[in-house]
């Protein structure tokens, strides 16, 4: 089924649920995860600053880190191939990507890494020149890109990604609910905390791989919690599949799309909250008019059968009365288009 949700505001919100059992299921959910990416974030992140070792120079950082970019289509890499803009990149050879990581190539002859600390700890690369600014980085809530080569560290590129304006209106509007939200992402956990608490998040799962996903939500089911995935790539798909409620946004790619249970056609963060909200008033809707159907057969029905003698209605007035109570249901669930959902902070501005 397909929602079309107006907010009060003159905006639109397109809402795809895909069968009923999500429309009820949202309803139980005690935590949704949210990947960060994307979702939370606007997942167009920049490099916001290019620390070089000594004796290199930031240029030469750059070159190396988008030389083994090329032709990638991770957000990090596009926002460091976009910093690298008019520079001469060079040629490579024996590509490797190194999933949850970053990648390895053969640049110049020279084996290049590039990527995030558990690769160089793995590599057993000096980071000692650089360690300090790592950390300040960290500690800013960046995420860092280690440029490596014969064994030891040559710069750093730091990646920030700026939150989506209704993020933190979605968590407050989750919490008054008494749900539980939680962030999931493949950034250190230092750096993980501080975008969360900046948003307010209180629940941060992070150092997790792409193939780990599905398997975090798996241990949150175990703890007898009802899970809510919300993401937009490839690699949340098993994690959409798996979560009692898969959410995907607008702007996830098709592979999400089609392994969510329910699609938000724009990419606010904003609308899970709206979902989640309509799919409460949509059940009460159904109980109301349960209560009616029921009342009606158990007063009518003996009634006309002189069970109430001598209280007793005619067969043609019970008949009629069934007509009124079919007609009382149906008013009672088009009155659910005059439900009033909460107002995203930014209504009214362009989806992104």
């Amino acid at each position: 089924m397909a929602v079309m949700v107006g907010t009060g505001l003159g905006a639109q919100r397109g809402i795809l649920f895909k069968n009923a059992s999500a429309l009820e299921d949202a309803t139980r959910l005690d935590i949704v995860v949210f990947d960060k990416t994307g979702t939370l974030t606007m997942g167009q992140p920049d490099v916001v600053e290019v620390v070089a070792a000594a004796d290199v120079d930031e240029d030469e950082v750059l070159t190396l880190a988008a030389t083994v970019e090329q032709g990638s289509d991770h957000p990090l890499a596009q926002a460091i191939q976009r910093r690298a803009e008019g520079l001469t990149l060079e040629a490579l050879s024996g590509f490797v990507n190194l999933e949850g990581r970053g990648a390895r190539a053969e640049v110049g002859g020279r084996t290049v890494l590039l990527g995030n600390r558990r690769l160089m700890d793995e590599e057993r690369v000096d980071l000692a020149a650089l360690l300090e600014e790592a950390e300040r980085l960290q500690a800013a809530g960046q995420t860092v890109v280690h440029v490596a080569a014969g064994g030891t560290v040559l710069g750093l590129i730091a990646i920030a990604d700026a939150p989506r304006p209704t993020s933190a209106a979605m968590v407050q509007g989750m919490k008054a609910r008494g749900i539980e939200v939680a962030m999931l992402t493949g950034d250190n956990q230092a750096t993980a905390e501080r975008i969360a608490r900046g948003l307010g998040i209180d629940t941060v799962i992070a150092d997790v791989l792409p193939g780990q996903k599905a398997e975090r939500i798996k241990a949150l089911q175990a703890q007898g919690k009802r899970v809510g995935m919300v993401g937009d790539g490839v690699n949340d798909a098993p994690a959409l599949v798996q979560a009692d409620v898969g959410l995907a946004i607008g702007a996830g790619t098709d592979v999400a799309m089609d392994s969510a249970d329910v699609v938000l056609m724009r990419s606010d963060p904003y609308d899970v909250l709206v979902a989640i909200g309509l799919s409460r008033a949509t059940l009460r809707k159904m109980h109301q008019n349960l209560f009616w159907a029921v009342a009606y057969n158990v007063v009518a029905f003996p009634a006309a059968a002189g069970v109430f003698y001598p209280l007793v209605i005619s067969p043609e007035v019970a008949a009629l009365s069934m007509s009124g109570s079919s007609a009382l249901v149906a008013i009672n669930a088009l009155l659910l288009k005059r439900t009033r959902l909460d107002a995203s902070p930014d209504d009214g501005a362009t989806p992104a």
